[in-house]
C-alpha cells in the first residue's frame, strides 16, 4: 500500500484517534483496535512492527498527559526484567502455537476481574518482587505475541493505582517494553524505514487520543473506572477465547 492511497490514510486517522482515546481511558487496548486493519493494509509481517512504532508514540503521550503521577518506584521493579525479556522474547525461535497463546490469554483476562476485586476487598497490594517477577514474565510474551497490554491491566491495579496513577505508570511500562522490542526488530532488519514512518503516522493520533481520554478520566470516579476496565479485560478475554476457537 503506497502513501497516496487515501481513503486508507483516512481510515487509519480515525481509528488511531479512536484508539488512542479508548487507551487513554482503560489503560490498554489501542492494539485490539488498529491491528485488524494493519494487517489487511499492510500484511501480518509489516503490521507488527508499525504497531511497534505506533505504541511506542502513544504510550510516550500517555505518560506526558500523567507525567506528575507516574510511580517510579513501581515502573523500575517491573521495567528491571521487563525490558531485557521483551528483547529476548523477539529474538527467541520459539514457535508457541497461537491459539495456545490466545486461549490461555483469554482465560488469564476473564479470571483476573474477579482476582483484582478480590484483593482489593481485603486491602491487599501486590509487592515490589512480585512485579520484578510479573515483568519478566510479561515482557518475553510481549517479545513473542503482538499485545499483551490488558495483562498489565489487573497487575497494576492490584497494586492499588487508578486512573492518572495506573495510566501512567503502566505507560512508562509499556513504553520500555516497546522500545526494547522495536531495537530488537531493528536487530533483525525487521522494522525497515517505511515501517518507521506508516507508525509514526499512526503513533500521532494515538496521541491526540490520549490527551483527549484525560478530560474523560478526570471526570471518573475510581469506581468508574475499574468497571470500565473491567468491561474491557471482557471484551478482551472472550475476542481471544473466540479467536482461539477459530483458528
Amino acid at each position: 500500500m503506497e502513501y497516496g492511497h487515501v481513503p486508507a490514510f483516512l481510515l487509519l486517522s480515525v481509528l488511531g484517534l479512536l484508539a488512542g482515546t479508548f487507551s487513554g481511558i482503560v489503560g490498554t487496548g489501542s492494539s485490539l483496535v488498529l491491528m485488524p486493519v494493519l494487517v489487511l493494509l499492510f500484511g501480518p509481517q509489516r503490521a507488527v512492527p508499525v504497531m511497534a512504532v505506533a505504541a511506542i508514540l502513544g504510550n510516550a503521550a500517555r505518560i506526558a498527559a500523567w507525567w506528575r503521577e507516574v510511580d517510579w518506584r513501581a515502573w523500575t521493579a517491573y521495567s528491571i526484567t521487563a525490558i531485557p525479556a521483551a528483547a529476548l522474547g523477539a529474538r527467541t525461535l520459539l514457535a508457541l502455537p497461537p491459539r495456545l497463546v490466545e486461549g490461555g490469554l483469554g482465560i488469564f483476562f476473564l479470571l483476573m476481574i474477579p482476582a483484582t476485586r478480590w484483593l482489593t476487598a481485603r486491602k491487599l497490594r501486590l509487592k515490589t518482587w512480585h512485579l520484578v517477577a510479573s515483568g519478566a514474565f510479561i515482557g518475553f510474551l510481549t517479545g513473542i505475541v503482538v499485545t499483551t497490554g490488558p495483562i498489565n491491566v489487573p497487575l497494576f491495579l492490584a497494586c492499588g493505582l487508578v486512573k492518572g496513577a495506573f495510566l501512567s505508570t503502566e505507560a512508562a511500562c509499556s513504553l520500555g517494553v516497546y522500545l526494547s522490542k522495536a531495537i530488537a526488530f531493528r536487530s533483525f532488519n525487521a522494522l525497515p524505514v517505511e515501517a518507521v514512518l506508516k507508525g509514526c503516522f499512526v503513533g500521532l493520533f494515538l496521541m491526540l487520543g490520549q490527551f483527549l481520554a484525560k478530560r474523560f478520566v478526570h471526570r471518573m470516579k475510581a469506581e468508574t473506572f475499574r468497571g470500565t476496565v473491567d468491561a474491557m479485560l471482557v471484551l478482551s478475554g472472550v475476542t481471544l477465547l473466540w479467536a482461539a476457537w477459530r483458528g
